[in-house]
């Protein structure tokens, strides 16, 4: 199994080496390919990603990656959706699950959910027209994009509890109308439990009554905006994880960005980083191995080796280090 392994931009240079020092813990057969992309390659070469970067990660067999940094300059190509795109990782699955010992904003701890994002369409679609007085993007949302993430949704409710929450905004936007009619047409053909909701009234209900839900399926914006706005349920950013999934290629990531106010000061919580590499283990089928890491993750927050954001005084290299050691004397034993 061949991962590119991208550090990107700010902190993804910190929690992503306290991922990688996890992973090696295992000593599984795993080939890690190094790869620059983002803000400080821009900087150097003129060019965040290139031909040959994307024929790198289509060499290998999935991506984890840290962070990027995104200038306000129209010439600027942005690597996570030039990623995403190439590779048509269609699917982002985002789990909202809490970590013993951290309560979020609402100080409810009985949920664990998960959105699944269509990642390739919708305002995303890099379809735009920018003017001086005006601007345009188009919003793209089509069968094909709709029945794939559809299905990806309703493959992960059968694994879980069998229940569908399919969220749009077909009262105000007709394309939304399509994506529905698909969502719900896939989840009968798969004998899924489903419901719907406007956004702005899932918005509401997710921060209500979070234990309401088990997978959300979404258009691409609505999917960022919701799977963000879930991470202060579970604490904070840095404790959420994330995958890009397609039918060939895979793509772990923390949702945090980069992070640029606190780079380069040790003190980045590299927990979303660790367990978005524990996805990355289950994905390869590594069961085993994932359950250490969200067991060690679990261990380190309890004994209080944590980063600041969690009122710790560690910094990402020991979290990481703590997390490692633990795993090791758990094989050990």
């Amino acid at each position: 199994m061949r991962v590119a392994v991208v550090e990107g931009d700010g902190i993804g240079k910190e929690v992503i080496p306290a991922a990688v020092e996890v992973l090696d813990v295992f000593g599984l057969p795993i080939e890690k390919v190094p790869l620059e992309l983002g803000y400080g390659k821009w900087e150097k070469c003129g060019v965040a990603i290139d031909d040959d970067d994307l024929d790198v990660l289509k060499s290998c067999d999935c991506v984890l990656f840290g962070a990027i940094t995104t200038p306000a300059d129209p010439n600027y190509k942005s690597v996570l959706l030039t990623i995403r795109k190439e590779l048509d990782m269609y699917a982002n699955i985002r789990p909202i699950k809490p970590l013993p010992g951290v309560t979020g904003v609402t100080g409810k701890s009985d949920f664990d959910f998960v959105i699944v994002r269509e990642n390739t369409e919708g305002m995303y679609s890099s379809i735009e027209e920018i003017h001086d007085d005006v601007a345009y993007t188009k919003r793209v949302v089509s069968r094909k994009g709709s029945e794939r993430i559809a299905k990806s949704a309703c493959k992960l409710a059968k694994e879980r509890r069998n229940d569908l929450m399919i969220v749009h905004k077909s009262n105000v936007l007709k394309s939304d109308t399509l994506f529905l009619d698909v969502c719900r047409e896939t989840a009968r053909s798969e004998g899924v439990d489903h419901r719907d909701m406007l956004v702005d009234a899932m918005a509401y209900s997710l921060m209500t009554y979070p234990e309401r839900y088990d997978v959300v399926v979404t258009t691409n914006l609505f999917g960022d905006i919701l799977s963000d706005m879930s991470a202060a349920l579970v604490g904070s950013l840095g404790l959420a994880p994330s995958a890009n999934i397609g039918d060939k290629y895979a793509f772990f990531e923390p949702v945090h960005g980069s992070g640029p106010d606190i780079a380069g000061k040790g003190i980045a919580n590299p927990i979303a980083a660790i367990l978005s590499m524990k996805m990355m283990l289950e994905w390869m089928g590594y069961q085993k191995e994932a359950d250490l890491v969200e067991e060690a993750v679990g261990k380190s927050i309890l004994e209080k080796i944590t980063t600041p954001d969690l009122g710790g005084d560690a910094s990402t290299i020991e979290v990481g280090r703590a997390i490692a050691n633990y795993i090791k004397d758990m094989l050990d034993r």
